[in-house]
């Protein structure tokens, strides 16, 4: 049912149609302007380093990742712009197709966290097994608990003197499944930045030892720069995720805080899955690419590059 609250609006209302708005369009339309801008930034490398190169797993992710981001944006707009009009149905369709993108996203970009530390650990399968077993049980809960929470929301457009709100009503356990979502995904973030740090603090001081360098050692250097940022936005967006559920001064929806608040989560959410998760792959192959450029040296990159086939030794043991 479409509710309609005409002149007569409370005015207890205004502060939230207020905040909804700067949400919609400063925020999210903002963010969503940037996920565009970044594709069209780095859509030259994209078909170089991706299209035109052999297709693999890794090939699949990325793109999965890339455009799934596209259509999370396109959604986004859909769901937030204040003059856009739908129907409770089309409301409850459209929350549950961002909720399912955020899901996916995320379960590629942990293949792909995974792939890049089995590739770092010299293909070690003492490494490789536990992350995957993990990272299974992770994803098995989040498969079972996902139909739960869809089914206990419901969507709802709500029109505030012309401004048009999806909003859901959630019931159950709803937001009990969400933050352990949450929680398992800041943990296994957690997990995966420790074991990047331990290995390339091991591998830096195995090459200060035997005077070693060169291209094996400054693809570490890349790959740790990506990691870093990466998990720097992981676990912005964690930490504003788990804040939003437990944090006591968000209580009022209705007030401009809470929606600065969900604005800025929004922000870290497109960044860290649409911006920094496709790079996490371009870097690497822009740093190969340059390799095979310059020097014949590029075929110990291959490895880490495209994290496949070739083995490259980082240490003596792992």
């Amino acid at each position: 049912m479409v509710l309609y609250l005409a002149r007569r609006l409370s005015t207890s209302l205004w502060p939230y149609i207020s905040s909804y708005r700067i949400y919609s369009y400063f925020i999210v339309v903002a963010a969503s302007a940037g996920v565009i801008y970044d594709w069209v930034l780095t859509f030259g490398q994209e078909i170089e380093l991706v299209w035109r190169q052999r297709w693999s797993l890794i090939t699949v992710l990325f793109l999965s990742v890339r455009y799934l981001g596209i259509s999370y944006t396109v959604l986004m707009v859909l769901l937030s712009i204040p003059t856009i009009s739908t129907t409770d149905a089309c409301c409850f369709i459209l929350y549950t197709a961002v909720y399912c993108i955020v899901i996916v996203v995320n379960v590629m970009l942990d293949m792909i966290i995974i792939t890049r530390l089995y590739a770092m650990y010299q293909r070690s399968r003492k490494v490789l097994i536990p992350l995957v077993v993990i990272f299974l049980a992770a994803s098995i809960f989040v498969a079972v608990a996902v139909p739960i929470t869809i089914r206990n929301v419901s969507g709802e457009e709500v029109i505030l003197s012309g401004t048009y709100v999806c909003t859901l009503d959630t019931e159950g356990d709803y937001l009990l499944l969400i933050s352990i979502t949450w929680i398992l995904g800041f943990v296994w973030e957690v997990l995966a930045l420790f074991l990047a740090i331990w290995i390339a603090v091991k591998h830096f001081r195995e090459l200060r030892q035997h005077s070693a360098g060169g291209i094996i050692s400054d693809c570490f250097t890349v790959l740790m720069k990506t990691h870093v940022v990466y998990f720097a936005s992981v676990v912005g967006l964690s930490t504003l995720g788990l804040g939003s559920f437990f944090s006591t001064i968000l209580v009022d929806p209705y007030s401009l805080r809470t929606q600065i608040y969900s604005g800025l989560l929004e922000i870290f959410r497109f960044v860290q899955m649409f911006v920094l998760g496709p790079r996490l792959i371009l870097s690497v192959r822009e740093y190969h690419a340059k390799l095979v450029a310059n020097s014949d040296a590029a075929t110990g990159m291959a490895s880490i590059a495209f994290q496949e086939r070739v083995h490259v030794s980082t240490s003596s043991s792992v």
